[in-house]
């Protein structure tokens, strides 16, 4: 049976505004082994399927600076402190995009970006019947360009390596399997 290791030190990192580092010592409960392993403490993450009234997807391109690239994603970004990431989902959707759905946005999963080394979760949600209702409230070094597509074309964005963000894949995942399509 697989056991947790024991912490036996923290030690804080580098703090770099979307994480932080810190090593930590464990020591294996078996094997009377210990490693010093790095993880980042990251706030949690969402993003929403915003799907119209026509069945189309709201997507964003935008400029990703670790890939120097751009990226096809839905809406998404950090949970604020305090706020509940339904909340923070359709919070997100709205300054990113303007749209905003009928009643709540609907949880899809929540999953672990990168369990290794990484403390945080990501919420994927879907909101149904958007609408434009607003104009974008970007962050200051944002860049989105909004598109909308037809549900049927998302799988063929994703068999030709259009849309591979994995979080946003995952997000689709989920709402394939739950609404299938």
């Amino acid at each position: 049976m697989i056991k947790k290791w024991e912490t036996i030190q923290r030690q804080p990192g580098e703090d770099y505004r979307i994480f932080r580092a810190e090593w930590i010592k464990r020591k294996h409960p078996d094997w009377n082994k210990t490693g010093n392993f790095v993880v980042l403490n990251s706030p949690r993450w969402v993003n929403i399927i915003p799907i119209t009234k026509d069945n189309e997807v709201v997507l964003i391109e935008q400029y990703r600076h670790g890939i120097d690239d751009i990226t096809l994603e839905v809406p998404g970004g950090l949970v604020e402190q305090n706020e509940m990431p339904q909340v923070a989902a359709e919070r997100e959707c709205l300054e990113e995009t303007g749209f905003r759905g009928s009643g709540s946005a609907q949880l899809l999963a929540e999953i672990l970006p990168n369990p290794a080394f990484m403390t945080n979760k990501c919420w994927s949600f879907v909101w149904f019947d958007c609408e434009q209702a607003d104009e974008q409230h970007l962050d200051g070094n944002e860049d989105i360009r909004v598109l909308t597509v037809p549900m049927n074309e998302i799988k063929k964005l994703i068999e030709n390596n259009k849309i591979n963000h994995s979080l946003v894949l995952n997000a689709f995942f989920f709402y394939f399997l739950k609404y299938g399509v």
